[in-house]
């Protein structure tokens, strides 16, 4: 969830499950308050008052995570595990992409309440340091995407296919990096809308946190408008970014299913003990509290 800092809270936690088949995702998973905390200090610059009330509701937050969303991913990761060894449907990708998106919005949404009670005592240099933190970011993307040829581009998508991919089901076979370099140039990816698209969502958030910072709103009403931009940004209103953004959906939903189908049994093999490892950690991180 870009754009207001403050779901950036419930991020965090999901941050743990992306990094689940990580040798030390159960250390990180329950860190993750405080790495959590470090990493939204780089966007508000907390002062002390702020610094230990965040790192409570981020530890609130861990708990209800493990409680509500993990089970669901552990779901998630028992089909997928039984998935792995046949063929599969770009449907069926889908779906399981849904179901992430919909983990991140519960996630965000658990979060605006503490997000709210921050955003009311955000105080005018904090907004700038955001600012400040946002033009950062976005000179970032420029030097990794828009700086690029379009050939650069192209292969900047496929190194980072070809990572994945061999990260999942081990050395891909020079036809399957041929499939891979076919997905990667023919992609309807485009650097420069997603990065327009990014500046709005920052404008849009930086106007709501100057509306209510400071102005006595009721929390309920801040919590109201950040549950709503989170929602605007997971299910885009109709329009021209909901289209490119469902196109890109669909495509990397073919994707997957093409380069899965056309995996050897050994790797599929591979994948399936690999999202094995991943439901077990979950299990693990479920029953550690």
């Amino acid at each position: 969830m870009r754009g207001v800092t403050l779901a950036k809270i419930g991020c965090a936690l999901v941050l743990g499950v992306a990094l689940i088949g990580c040798s030390a995702v159960k250390l990180a998973y329950n860190n993750l308050p405080e790495v959590g905390y470090w990493w939204l200090d780089g966007y508000v610059d907390f002062n002390g008052a702020q610094s230990p009330r965040v790192k409570e509701q981020l530890a609130q937050l861990l708990e209800r995570h493990r409680r509500t969303e993990l089970p669901k991913l552990l779901a998630l990761a028992e089909r997928a595990e039984r998935l792995a060894l046949a063929d599969v449907t770009p449907a069926q990708v889908c779906t399981a992409s849904d179901e992430v998106r919909d983990s991140l919005l519960a996630t965000a949404t658990d979060a605006a309440g503490p997000g709210a009670e921050l955003a009311l005592g955000l105080g005018d240099a904090q907004l700038q340091h955001l600012e400040a933190k946002y033009a950062k970011v976005n000179a970032e993307y420029a030097s990794d995407w828009l700086d690029r040829s379009v050939e650069r581009q192209h292969r900047k998508r496929y190194d980072t296919f070809l990572e994945r991919s061999e990260d999942f089901y081990g050395t891909l076979d020079e036809a399957q990096r041929t499939l891979l370099r076919q997905m990667a140039d023919s992609s309807i990816f485009d650097p420069k809308r997603v990065d327009a698209e990014r500046r709005q969502r920052q404008r849009e958030s930086l106007a709501l946190l100057r509306r209510y910072s400071n102005s006595g709103a009721r929390p309920a009403d801040v919590q109201a408008a950040l549950v709503a931009y989170a929602q605007r940004i997971a299910q885009p209103p109709p329009g021209p970014w909901r289209d490119y953004q469902q196109a890109l959906l669909q495509e990397s939903c073919g994707n997957i299913a093409r380069l899965h189908n056309a995996t050897r049994p050994a790797q599929r093999e591979q994948a399936a003990r690999r999202v094995q490892a991943y439901a077990q950690d979950i299990r693990d991180l479920i029953a550690a509290h």
